[in-house]
């Protein structure tokens, strides 16, 4: 199977006995996540999880407000 450029399969983890799991080394250079960074948990009953670095979805609400904030201007 041919995987899209830009999207990645890193492997397998296991769960520990705390619920702790290891980001595999090639996941965290191609998302430069490093220690002490912040990682948000997502999670759909149907999709499953997902993990993503704050900052990232940070920018995505950013984003969101600033179309709103324009969308309420143009109707003024």
């Amino acid at each position: 199977m041919e995987i899209p450029k830009g999207h990645y399969v890193f492997g397998t983890v296991k769960v520990g006995e705390r619920g702790q799991i290891i980001i595999p080394k090639e996941a965290r250079e191609v998302f430069g996540i490093k220690a002490g960074d912040t990682l948000i948990v997502l999670g759909d009953e149907k999709w499953g999880i997902a993990v993503t670095k704050s900052d990232v979805l940070e920018q995505y609400a950013k984003d969101v407000f600033k179309k709103i904030s324009e969308a309420n201007h143009e109707t003024e």
